[in-house]
């Protein structure tokens, strides 16, 4: 396979580098141009926004977790639990400060909240895989990529509502 990669790119290595960078041209003209746009549409969804951006790196972080600790750990599961904790812990400092913004001086209990809604999704997402593989006879692929949706829209939800709501009583 990482022959037939390498093949590939050597073939038409020409054709992505163009492709590559008209895509980025065609990205700065449409955002020198439509700057004021971007920036209210920004201001207006930010916290969207700031929870996608941070979705992504949390999965980069996981992923990159996972590859890393595969030099000196060979079980699988062990692998995603130690990458699964990091990713959390990833997220829940990005969350805290780049999306929700969180003033919370009890960070113990915000921690707690956090872990536990992220526990909660994790679970969930187990028994729907094996609801939809197992009961439903569905690809797993098909299944891990709908629940993956569903879990960051649940994620969202407990940490706007739950983890980080803006109260009184916890902000500075």
């Amino acid at each position: 396979m990482k022959d037939k990669l390498i093949e590939f790119y050597n073939n038409n290595s020409l054709l992505i580098n163009i492709s590559v960078s008209v895509i980025l041209i065609l990205m700065i003209l449409i955002y020198v141009v439509y700057r004021k746009k971007i920036h209210e549409l920004y201001k207006k969804y930010k916290e969207i926004i700031n929870y996608i951006i941070v979705g992504v790196l949390t999965t980069l972080v996981s992923i990159g977790s996972y590859w890393l600790f595969r030099f000196f750990i060979s079980n699988y599961i062990i692998l995603s639990i130690i990458s699964w904790i990091i990713a959390v812990a990833f997220a829940y400092i990005t969350n805290r400060k780049y999306v929700f913004e969180s003033k919370n001086t009890n960070i113990k209990d915000e921690i707690t909240k956090f872990f536990g809604s992220r526990l909660f999704t994790l679970g969930l997402e187990v028994l729907l895989m094996m609801l939809f593989v197992s009961v439903f006879k569905m690809n797993d692929m098909l299944s891990k990529i709908i629940l993956q949706f569903v879990v960051q829209v649940l994620n969202y939800i407990f940490s706007k509502l739950f983890v980080f709501k803006k109260d009184k009583k916890t902000t500075l």
